[in-house]
């Protein structure tokens, strides 16, 4: 999939150091502003306990988990819509993802400078959220004189015109685009604006190693998201730093020592996956099974597509089956024999979990 989580922030909150992390990429970190100016683009594994499910009953080669793509984008600072700190080009960079990661700053150190001097989560959170607002302020305002121009002579645009000084009311008075309800037809006419703060957001709240569990500043940011109807995950990227360069036998052990599960990764790309809008479906064979991604409400055939082009094209039928079934009767012969392999047609919407074989004939 093309979908895109974009990594943002204010300087030195961490965020290349947990995109070093999350991708082994290699993105400079420094304590300084601007350290990166190019976008890097690198995946995440989105771990799926459900392919160990399937594992657990068809012996095969290889394990494969889908993936995210994140995009680490330099920090932004203050006037940053007028084109402070290399504005413009950052905010085109925002404006072309699906998602907004969020990082915030939840941590003291003196040793890493703060650009305003002292930690305040929520401050960073709606200097961000104000720069974003202003940006799409202006390109709501051009987009609104064009459209009030185009309805003079021809009425069906009023309803777009109409939907756009909506747009302006909420911008203006410091909403995000997502924060208004939008009936599907305005959501449908504002679907060319590209609107930044339309885009769906998740707070990631970076903290110091001893601060994992229990920390009074995620507890402001997580009160902050819920009034806006956003997600938030805590993570230590320095513990995900520590852990990226950690032999693998040793990582159990370290992330047991500090009363942990899982690494901080492991649910940021479950719920950057999910913000998104993505579902995964699975293959399962002797060679290999495989988890892939699709749009949320894709059809059968659209799913062949995404294994490859001629699988969609030539898209016969698919047999479908649940992994729960698979595990409770022990093989797909079993499944096949209960009645619980079924078989779907190209207008067969894919639910969150299938295990598909797809039969096709180019």
């Amino acid at each position: 999939m093309a979908l895109q989580a974009g990594i943002v922030g204010l300087p030195n909150v961490g965020k290349s150091t947990l995109f070093n992390a999350l991708t082994a990429a290699g993105a400079e970190s420094a304590n300084y502003p601007f350290s990166t100016i190019e976008p890097n683009v690198g995946v995440l594994p989105v771990p799926d306990p459900r392919l160990e499910q399937i594992h657990s009953v068809i012996p095969t080669d290889k394990v494969l988990p889908t993936v995210v793509e994140i995009v680490d984008i330099a920090g932004l600072v203050r006037g940053a819509s007028v084109g402070e700190g290399l504005g413009n080009q950052f905010l085109g960079h925002i404006r072309s993802v699906d998602a907004v990661l969020q990082v915030v700053r939840c941590f003291e150190d003196d040793e890493i400078t703060h650009v305003d001097g002292d930690i305040d989560p929520i401050r960073d959170i709606e200097t961000i959220t104000t720069e974003l607002i202003l940006a799409d302020l202006q390109v709501a305002q051009k987009r609104g004189e064009r459209l009030v121009r185009a309805a003079r002579g021809d009425k069906s645009l009023e309803f777009g015109r109409d939907t756009n000084e909506k747009l302006l009311t909420a911008l203006d008075a410091g909403t995000p685009a997502r924060a208004v309800k939008w009936t599907p037809e305005e959501l449908a006419s504002l679907a060319d604006s590209q609107m930044i703060t339309m885009k769906p957001t998740l707070y990631v709240c970076n903290v110091s190693e001893d601060s994992v569990q229990g920390n009074p500043m995620v507890d402001r940011v997580a009160e902050y998201a819920k009034a806006e109807g956003s997600g938030v995950v805590i993570i230590s990227a320095q513990i995900e730093a520590e852990l990226a360069t950690m032999p693998e036998e040793d990582r159990d052990e370290f992330l047991s020592d500090l009363g942990l599960s899982e690494p901080g990764l492991a649910p940021l790309a479950r719920e950057t996956y999910a913000l998104l809008g993505l579902d995964s479906f699975f293959t399962a064979g002797e060679k290999e099974i495989r988890a892939w991604t699709i749009r949320r409400g894709a059809t059968a055939p659209q799913a062949a597509g995404v294994i490859h082009t001629d699988f969609e094209k030539g898209f016969i039928r698919v047999e479908v089956y649940r992994i729960e079934d698979l595990v409770e009767l022990g093989s797909e012969a079993a499944l096949k024999t209960a009645g619980k392999l079924r078989v779907e047609g190209k207008d067969y919407v894919v639910a969150d979990g299938d295990v598909m074989h797809f039969r096709f004939n180019v």
